[in-house]
């Protein structure tokens, strides 16, 4: 597997970053995609977000190699939001938070962030979502059902990203009807998975202050070097056809995969994973040809 260091760029014209990046498709770290003038950068830390919202009750996710036959893991846990952010800051834990969205819960917080729209217009500002971890947690590799573009903005912590091309999925293992790959391309064995030794990615660490603009369909695996949160943001993809691949994504394939894992159970994920690996050992066969 090899992995390229992801660009850093600022102060990018909105036509330089469209017709060089976005258009493309190629990642880059920017780095004033978040405004300095931000009120958040002196607004926000965890005591703030326990006066606010530190009595709801949130679920807790963990490792999600025990879930890999569904689109998403069930959590593993309860506690309050505070409970959660006294946990991250005492100690490492691969417990993180999935679908809780502060941002939609107190949706003042959306005011104390300025973006520095590189893309002219085209990101959704009005629909954020914001991630929490704990040091040594991680999220399953996988690409984003919409096919949106992803900017994701780091503001407490650091997070390690890795990304490969959609071309590559094969090589991923991915499941079919699902977006997300049966292997680990950091800890899955390389003799039963071989097609991971064929990767071509990239690498990217994001520190506060900082933007990892993630191309339409990309795979990612993100892993929380530090306990932080996040704010992703999103743009529609360029064609009319990514698009509509991501309104088919979200409207008939997951629910035809559900629909079927619910008849046919095992036999469903055995025959998931049978046709993962045989389209990773033709693209092998490709690669070394």
């Amino acid at each position: 597997m090899k992995l390229k260091q992801v660009d850093k760029i600022s102060g990018i014209r909105s036509e330089d970053f469209l017709k060089n990046y976005l258009k493309p498709g190629f990642p880059v770290i920017i780095s004033d995609f978040i405004s300095a003038e931000s009120p958040a950068w002196k607004k926000w830390s965890y005591d703030y977000f326990k006066e606010i919202a530190g009595d709801i009750k949130i679920d807790v996710y963990g490792k999600e190699e025990e879930s890999m036959d569904r689109a998403a893991s069930a959590p593993v846990g309860h506690m309050t939001f505070a409970e959660y952010l006294d946990l991250i800051t005492k100690e490492p834990t691969e417990l993180r938070l999935f679908l809780f969205n502060l941002l939609k819960i107190r949706p003042e917080l959306k005011h104390d962030v300025i973006y520095n729209d590189v893309t002219g217009g085209k990101v959704l500002q009005w629909l954020p979502f914001m991630f929490f971890g704990g040091e040594g947690s991680s999220t399953r590799n996988h690409f984003d059902i919409d096919m949106s573009h992803v900017f994701i903005s780091q503001f407490q912590g650091l997070k390690r990203i890795w990304l490969f091309p959609n071309d590559q999925s094969d090589l991923m293992y991915k499941l079919p009807y699902n977006f997300h790959s049966i292997a680990n391309p950091k800890y899955s064995n390389v003799e039963e998975y071989p097609g991971i030794k064929y990767l071509d990615g990239y690498e990217a660490v994001i520190h506060p202050g900082e933007t990892l603009y993630m191309p339409a369909g990309w795979w990612h695996y993100i892993q929380y070097e530090t306990e932080g949160y996040s704010i992703s943001v999103r743009a529609l993809a360029n064609s009319i056809s990514e698009k509509l691949k991501g309104a088919r994504n979200l409207f008939i394939t997951r629910h035809f995969d559900n629909t079927m894992r619910k008849i046919f159970k095992g036999h469903w994920f055995n025959y998931k994973i049978n046709t993962a690996k045989r389209r990773a050992n033709n693209a092998i066969k490709r690669k070394v040809r």
